[in-house]
């Protein structure tokens, strides 16, 4: 996909490039943001080592011949993971990510052993990281001088960061999930799911959504990293990812008193009924949430699971 920026000096046009995982309903998902302009090349998340073949011959059909920056939002296996090899084809780039990341890249083996243990079969199939060297790391203060801010939005990951650039705004995992449901860029019926990690923090994820509401101007267009971009009413969607937090803490919650506490099992099968009875209540009080129902059958077997993942994360925080 192409769409073209805001006129003027800053003026850049941006592609989308899906990275498909061989993985059931991994598809419109994982994706890499590029963003072309005369004075700067660069682009957000290049994804899992498994497309990064891919990848590169996107960008090379896509004509970047010089690539300043690969900017990461965090640096999960599923968007920073293929970094060095992208740095391979463009060793002339720049790596930016938070400081608490950047041991990560230069050192993966703490990363993919962690990936594999939290992710199973997914980790496998994104593939095993490489080193990045440390040579190729860049601070935020040499991005800031060429026009793309850095925003702390810590949350879905302590290293989490958005990156804006003109009337761009790449929020990687800092508003959950999205999907337009089919209906364009700027159409509010979409769908919108948190993305907890397992050790969850509320209070930091809002506030972070707070930080975002807060620039002035706010970016008229929010890039996602799970996916696709929206251009409607951006204030009421990052506010109703931040609310989105606080009902899904207060409905688990309630599901769990509901069951006289915290089950006492780690067993599969209770964790699968509680589960089950949490996404029902939810979907009867989140439209956003519920509008998942209108997804290809394949990506609600995907959103089914990452909710799942979403929902430990809420739970390890009440059971903390």
């Amino acid at each position: 996909m192409t769409s073209p920026g805001d006129p003027g000096p800053t003026a850049a046009t941006l592609h989308l490039v899906d990275l498909d995982q061989d993985l059931p309903g991994q598809r419109r998902f994982i994706s890499c943001w590029l963003s072309v302009s005369d004075d700067l090349v660069f682009i957000v998340d290049p994804g899992p080592p498994s497309t990064a073949d891919h990848l590169v011959a996107r960008l090379e059909d896509l004509g970047v011949i010089r690539l300043d920056f690969i900017l990461l939002t965090h640096v999960h296996l599923d968007h920073g993971g293929c970094t060095a090899r992208i740095l391979a084809r463009w060793p002339e780039a720049r790596v930016v990510c938070h400081v608490k990341g950047r041991s990560h890249l230069v050192d993966p083996t703490r990363l993919w052993q962690g990936s594999r243990a939290v992710l199973g079969r997914k980790a496998e199939v994104y593939g095993e990281p490489s080193p990045v060297p440390s040579a190729a790391l860049a601070d935020f203060d040499e991005l800031a001088a060429r026009g793309v801010e850095t925003i702390p939005t810590p949350g879905h990951a302590a290293h989490h960061v958005a990156f804006r650039h003109a009337d761009h705004l790449f929020v990687g995992e800092a508003a959950g999930t999205f999907s337009d449901l089919g209906a364009g860029p700027t159409g509010e019926r979409y769908y919108l799911r948190p993305a907890t990690p397992p050790r969850f923090f509320p209070e930091v994820a809002k506030a972070s959504l707070e930080r975002l509401l807060a620039l002035d101007p706010l970016p008229g267009r929010l890039l996602f990293a799970h996916h696709g971009h929206f251009t409607g009413d951006v204030a009421k969607l990052l506010a109703t990812a931040r609310d989105q937090l606080d009902l899904w803490v207060d409905t688990v919650a309630a599901t769990l008193a509901t069951q006289r506490g915290l089950p006492h099992s780690e067993q599969p099968a209770d964790e699968t009924g509680l589960m089950d009875l949490c996404v029902r209540r939810l979907a009867a009080v989140d439209d956003c949430f519920a509008r998942g129902r209108e997804l290809p059958e394949d990506i609600r077997t995907r959103e089914r699971d990452f909710t799942r993942q979403t929902l430990r994360g809420i739970l390890g925080h009440l059971r903390r």
